[in-house]
């Protein structure tokens, strides 16, 4: 469903709704990786017993290295593509007539990408079911922008719609894969369980904070704001809704 699911309605909306600005997704997305990181997978985390200083500390290194994959991406990219169009998918309107060799970075960038998503799922719901599934939607809302920018630039001018989806169809279900090795390892390996859990909450909130937030900034208007707002509160909200509905409190 993250993996797969996400390219598909991504596709929908593509297709049904061309004129759609992404950053009303983005705010929505944005508001689902924050929610499901502060309210579930931290608190999860910490309620192993662990000293909060080794966790908070593991916290730290996280952002520090998703910032340097970050870097190290943009700078791989950078030879293919101008700063501003590789610094988000969800503008790749402006690169759309990308090489070959650039729709090929995308997709096994795609591919590394949801593999650990696989594994940051399956170590949520070796911890507990409930925290699998609001990583699973924390991780599809971020998956729908992303993947809708990844099918402009795939399509480009050599593609038609149904060749670039079904690239992304097949990246998306390496998820599954990283589901399965996360199950492998992590159930052989215990304690590292809340150790995985920081990690995935320091993935979504550099995702979140880095990628997402900044593009929303970009449009000043107070109706802008406003409707941005309704988009965080909108993702935030369904994370707790599913939350009650699974029996959690929020």
């Amino acid at each position: 469903s993250a993996g797969v699911g996400s390219v598909l309605v991504s596709g929908l909306l593509v297709q049904q709704f061309k004129h759609l600005r992404t950053d009303y997704l983005l705010s929505f997305a944005a508001g689902a990786l924050l929610c499901t990181s502060f309210l579930h997978l931290l608190p999860e985390g910490m309620e192993s017993g662990l000293d909060p200083h080794q966790l908070f500390a593991t916290l730290f290194i996280a952002l520090i290295a998703f910032f340097l994959l970050s870097k190290a991406e943009l700078y791989h990219h950078g030879h293919e593509h101008s700063h501003d169009a590789e610094h988000s998918h969800a503008h790749a309107h402006d690169h759309s007539h990308a090489s070959s060799g650039g729709r090929l970075s995308i997709l096994l960038g795609d591919v590394v990408h949801c593999v650990g998503d696989g594994m940051l799922i399956a170590a949520a719901t070796i911890s507990s079911p409930a925290l699998g599934a609001m990583t699973t939607l924390a991780i599809f809302a971020h998956e729908v922008p992303h993947h809708m920018g990844d099918l402009v630039v795939l399509r480009g001018n050599a593609q038609t719609f149904k060749p670039a989806i079904f690239k992304l169809i097949m990246a998306g279900a390496s998820t599954i894969g990283g589901g399965v090795l996360g199950f492998v390892f992590l159930q052989q390996l215990g304690g590292l369980m809340p150790y995985m859990l920081v990690v995935a909450a320091g993935s979504f909130i550099y995702v979140a904070l880095a990628d997402l937030i900044p593009q929303l900034q970009k449009h000043f208007s107070l109706r802008d704001t406003a409707q941005q707002l309704v988009g965080l509160g909108l993702g935030a909200g369904l994370v707790l809704l599913a939350t009650l509905g699974l029996g959690h409190s929020a």
